[in-house]
């Protein structure tokens, strides 16, 4: 048998249901996130799907608050409804005082903003491609 390199050689076709075998519990996990955020009033409340865009996560949910008080209270309700259904806060940035709040769930990442942060971080034109929803 010829050597033939391994990159030219065909590829199976992935299957994103055994990459991402969770994606329709990250789904549930993001649109339960967006119902606390609008419980607190958040506004303009999008949900990003990056499935077979990003490995990072397979879903953003992004919002907006008018204050940083609540910026808070938005975040505290998003991570305590999460809690609520078993999901674990992986990790957070911004928070106390600030005019941004990023949760991270593993496959859902929260994104809480002040209008100008976001326009700022323009997250949605980042991920322009990617279907979008609000809730």
């Amino acid at each position: 048998m010829q050597n033939v390199p391994i990159a030219m050689t065909a590829r199976p076709a992935i299957d994103p249901a055994r990459v991402r075998p969770h994606a329709d519990e990250a789904e549930s996990t993001a649109r339960r996130a967006a119902e606390a955020a609008l419980e607190k009033k958040a506004g303009d409340v999008v949900l990003v799907d990056l499935r077979g865009k990003a490995t990072y996560a397979d879903f953003l949910v992004i919002c907006s608050g008018m204050s940083e008080r609540q910026l808070e209270a938005v975040a505290d309700s998003v991570e305590e409804s999460l809690r609520a259904a078993g999901q674990r806060l992986i990790g957070s940035e911004g928070g106390r005082g600030g005019r941004w709040v990023l949760l991270d769930f593993g496959d859902v990442v929260v994104h809480v903003f002040h209008p100008e942060e976001r326009a700022h971080y323009d997250l949605e034109g980042l991920w322009s491609d990617a279907p979008m929803t609000r809730p």
